[in-house]
């Protein structure tokens, strides 16, 4: 687990406030809190957890405020360690929660959509991607859910100004870690609030979901949204995990190169028949020993698997096969003779 940093005043009315993911390897995320007046807009909210709300109020009261004077909460992503806790800051403050148009989609589905039904659509796909009925079952077992965080009162688009007085904070829409992943650039600072879209380290999930979606292209969206930051005036990112750090460009350019090795070494692992997504993924290699990972962590490596073969596919470089019971697989394309 990750040693949680100190609250900071970071200047210019910017704060950063460390809240707790209880059982995460993350460690924390970092909420971001961005003076103002008539209150403090939040930049994500945290994990919803009794010790990371402890965390989100006593950083507040750290900064000179409270959460009952926090005037909104600007989520980059609808991902539960963003913004689990958003929620809950509206009933305590009366805040609004504003966050992607493609996001609060998102959210307007998960909280519409019967959860017995969509585990064993998912499991369904798993099978179709090569997975053991043990595997897909495991991978969907009903105790991983998390519910929806709540549904946002404001829906941004992107080059939309968020509702900050006296300040100009930029929506720049980045998707591919979610479909209405945003990053917020503070123009009058050159700082730009990074979410999961760009971290010093380590590098975002793009996972590809439900594998078999024809339209879908995370990582192509994502790698086209790396572009944009090398576009932008932003002398400093601040993260939502790890730590600040400046050459935006740079670091967006690292993280390209890291997905064109990996699309790299996915391409020469199509060399003979075609191979499974559970196959693929298997052999693509990981931080952790696919024996090792649990199946949950493998559903999300074989998501991550299936968006770069959606790249190959969308460059011509692969094609895709049905076997009679259903299960899809991928082979190189056959070079021109």
């Amino acid at each position: 687990m990750r040693e949680i940093p100190p609250v900071e005043d970071l200047g210019d009315g910017v704060w950063s406030i460390p809240v707790p993911i209880p059982g995460n390897p993350l460690g924390y995320t970092l909420v971001y809190l961005l003076e103002a007046p008539g209150g403090p807009v939040l930049v994500d909210a945290g994990w919803h957890h009794e010790e990371s709300w402890r965390a989100l109020t006593t950083g507040l009261e750290r900064a000179g405020t409270s959460v009952a004077e926090v005037r909104g909460v600007v989520v980059t992503h609808f991902h539960p360690d963003h913004a689990g806790l958003a929620g809950r800051v509206r009933e305590a403050s009366g805040a609004w929660i504003a966050m992607h148009h493609a996001d609060a989609a998102v959210i307007r589905r998960l909280r519409t959509r019967h959860d017995a039904q969509r585990w064993e659509e998912e499991r369904a796909r798993l099978r179709r991607a090569g997975a053991s009925e043990d595997e897909a079952r495991a991978a969907t077992d009903p105790a991983l859910r998390v519910d929806p965080p709540a549904q946002p009162d404001r829906e941004l688009s992107d080059g939309d100004l968020v509702d900050l007085p006296k300040r100009t904070l930029r929506t720049v829409w980045t998707p591919g870690h979610s479909p209405g992943h945003v990053c917020l650039h503070l123009e009058e600072s050159g700082r730009l609030f990074t979410g999961d879209h760009a971290l010093p380290r380590i590098t975002p999930h793009i996972g590809l979901y439900p594998f078999d979606d024809p339209d879908a292209d995370p990582l192509g969206s994502f790698l086209d949204s790396l572009d944009r930051l090398r576009g932008l005036d932003a002398h400093q990112a601040l993260p939502a995990h790890e730590r600040r750090f400046g050459g935006v460009a740079t670091r967006a350019a690292e993280i390209a190169a890291h997905h064109e090795e990996r699309l790299d070494r996915l391409l020469g692992l199509l060399d003979g028949e075609p191979a499974t997504l559970w196959e693929l993924a298997a052999a693509l290699g990981w931080s952790r020993d696919w024996a090792l990972m649990p199946p949950a962590s493998r559903r999300m490596a074989a998501a991550e698997t299936s968006a770069h073969l959606r790249v190959l596919e969308r460059r011509g470089a692969v094609v895709v096969t049905r076997s009679a019971d259903g299960v899809l697989g991928w082979r190189a394309r056959d070079p021109v003779r």
